[in-house]
């Protein structure tokens, strides 16, 4: 009779500390975002009270975004990136750019449109096509490398469609509130319809640039950190419509502009070269 084998456990993952430490502060500026819009509903809409909560959700959320965009790229300098991390980081962006946008909105604009079911749709609409679209990302990302494989995205990427609607939405508000909830109906209505065509656009075919292929070496980058400090000023001095203004470019990039540019016009906006077309067909 042979000797029964003891039972054998699958391997522990690596875990890099540094690009997980940014992916859990991804991960815990959503939670507390979510916090403070539940401390926000304790007010009523339209309140000063209610107002600033939501204005620090909408911060919340925006720094989650920043913690996003430096994990990835700190994880490939550092040659750590890996199947652990493209987990995590997903259950931080379900967090951060799923439930949190969502119940943003809903509850400072969805929930107040006339037909409320119209607006319990929408925001179940965006939260299932964020899920879809990290699950999806990561099943694409898994699979075994083609030859001449982009890096770019397939569907707007989860982090730019939250910073998409919240900025919408801050702007909306300093625009046509002077910066309370009350928002007009006919806004409240693009709100919504914006939110729809976002959570569409995560789960569409459209190729938006992921800008992985960016290296601080090259010198095409020059333009890559002159834009990104004019970025960074414009936020200090227009919080209001600076975000706005740069997720929706990003979003109508990707939609309307990129399919009309050619591969140089491409390569030049987006601080490709040949050398990382190269690299990518490897």
């Amino acid at each position: 009779m042979s000797t029964p084998q003891p039972p054998v456990y699958p391997d522990e993952p690596k875990i890099p500390v540094l690009p997980n430490l940014l992916t859990a502060g991804n991960l815990l500026c959503g939670f507390f975002a979510i916090l403070t819009i539940f401390e926000g509903m304790k007010f009523p809409s339209g309140t000063e009270e209610a107002f600033v909560h939501y204005q620090n959700a909408t911060y919340l959320i925006f720094a989650a975004c920043i913690f996003d965009l430096l994990d990835g790229r700190v994880a490939r300098m550092c040659k750590s990136d890996g199947p652990f991390g493209r987990e995590f980081d997903s259950i931080a962006d379900v967090v951060s750019f799923g439930i949190a946008p969502a119940m943003l909105l809903a509850q400072a604009v969805l929930f107040n449109l006339e037909v409320p079911y119209l607006g319990w749709a929408i925001a179940v609409l965006y939260l299932l096509c964020a899920a879809l679209r990290l699950a999806r990302f990561n099943c694409m990302a898994a699979a075994p490398k083609k030859p001449n494989q982009s890096m770019d995205f397939v569907g707007l990427p989860v982090p730019m469609a939250a910073g998409a609607v919240v900025s919408t939405m801050y702007l909306v508000i300093d625009v046509t509130s002077n910066r309370n909830l009350i928002i007009p109906p006919v806004w409240q209505y693009v709100m919504a319809a914006v939110m729809a065509v976002v959570a569409i656009l995560m789960m569409s075919r459209v190729i938006y640039p992921s800008f992985k292929h960016v290296n601080f070496e090259k010198r095409g980058t020059a333009m890559a950190i002159l834009m990104a400090v004019v970025v960074i000023c414009a936020f200090i001095f227009f919080p209001w419509i600076a975000p706005a203004f740069v997720f929706v470019c990003y979003l109508g990039y990707g939609l309307v502009v990129r399919p009309f540019l050619t591969r140089r016009m491409r390569r030049a906006l987006e601080a490709m070269d040949d050398d990382d077309d190269s690299a990518s067909q490897s």
